[in-house]
Parts: C-alpha cells; structure tokens; sequence
C-alpha cells in the first residue's frame, strides 16, 4: 500500500508514504521528493512579497514542485484580509500559469475564497487542507469545485465523522500537517467512519490524488 500525505510540515522518508511537505520561499529544501510552495497569510512581509513570489515561480517550474501553498485567507491575524487577498490572487495567477493545484489555508474567509475563485475563474483543483466545519460549509464547496482535505479534526471533533462519511469519495484528501500522528493513523480513522476497508480508503485517496497530480499521465 501507498499512504498519500495531502499536507505536512515534516519530512518523513517513508518507502510507502508520498507526502507534500509545505515550504517557504525564505526556507527553502530542494531535496525534497515532493513538496508545495508558497506564501501563508501569516508570513505575510510586505516588503518582500514580490521577491517571494519571484522564488515561488521558479520553483514551481521544478518537477517535484507538485503545488502551491499553503496559500489563502485568515480573519484571524492581524494582517488585513486586503492584503491577503491581494497576496492570494497573485499566487493564483501563478497556479493558473503553471497548471498546479493549490493547497488552501483558510479560516474564517470560506465566502471570500469561494468568490475569488469565480472572479478569477481558477480551473486548477483547489483543496481546503485540515478541513474541520459542519456539513453545510463541506457541500457548499464541494459544489463549487474545492476538494477537502482531512487530518486533526478526525481525531479532535466528534461531528466529523458524520462529516466525512457523508462526502463524495472523489473530492477528498488526508493529511497530517502538524500532528504527531502518523498518515497511516488518520487512514485508518478515515476507513472507520467511512466503514471500508483500509485498502479501500488507500485505493480512493490514490485515485484522486493521481487524477489532481497528474501522476497517471
């Protein structure tokens, strides 16, 4: 079995794990197999905000750059959403450019990232990493094109397993980001609240991030 690790912020160097490590442009390893770049709400410097996306299209033209983010929105900093938004939409444009998907940070903001992604009408895959809101929110988006992406709040939040069991297969992701918990642990939770098998879960989560990365073509 391979384990797909949506979004982490650690390197692990499994044989039978694959994993998107999330990197900065100041902070910054090449060696990585796979990883995302980009620029987080919460690192936002405006001084150097066109150098960081220069660094961020450069990488994106390397192979094992797979996507871009952890990008997005968050009402909960002190930096303005206009700022933000500004930040986010040039880093979108980039996406668009080079055809990869985009690994979204957002609290608070899911409206204003709904309606940036129709102003812009972004038609790379979008997905929403460590998504823990109710039903409602999860269809509104599944609607609107994004994919959702599963981790902490599989463990922490009793209402997500109603959550989970209830979405479409083809529009989700697990990750880890932060947790000490392993890929495997939030597979195996995952297979329990959707009720399948572990292989089968594993065969899901595979088949969706092959058609998203372009790893079957």
């Amino acid at each position: 079995m391979i384990f797909f690790n949506l979004h982490t912020h650690s390197y692990t160097n499994q044989d039978d794990v694959i994993e998107i490590v999330n990197q900065y442009p100041q902070e910054f390893d090449e060696s990585i197999p796979n990883y995302s770049i980009g620029i987080h709400p919460w690192y936002i410097v405006e001084d150097s905000i066109n150098n960081d996306l220069q660094i961020i299209e450069s990488k994106l033209q390397y192979q094992n750059c797979i996507a871009i983010g952890e990008c997005g929105l968050d009402k909960r900093i002190e930096v303005s959403i206009a700022l933000q938004q500004m930040v986010f939409e040039k880093q979108l444009v980039l996406a668009q450019k080079y055809q990869k998907p985009v690994i979204i940070h957002c609290v608070g903001a899911f409206q204003e990232v709904i309606a940036i992604k129709k102003k812009m009408n972004i038609t790379v895959p979008m997905i929403i990493h460590g998504f823990s809101k109710n039903f409602d929110l999860a269809n509104q988006l599944i609607k609107n094109g994004f994919y959702l992406s599963f981790g902490k709040s599989l463990f922490q939040i009793s209402e997500m397993e109603l959550v989970f069991k209830s979405l479409p297969n083809n529009r989700l992701f697990l990750e880890t980001d932060t947790i000490e918990k392993d890929i495997k642990a939030v597979y195996k939770i995952a297979s329990k609240y959707k009720n399948i098998k572990l292989e089968e879960i594993e065969a899901i989560i595979t088949f969706n991030f092959n058609s998203i990365f372009n790893r079957n073509k």
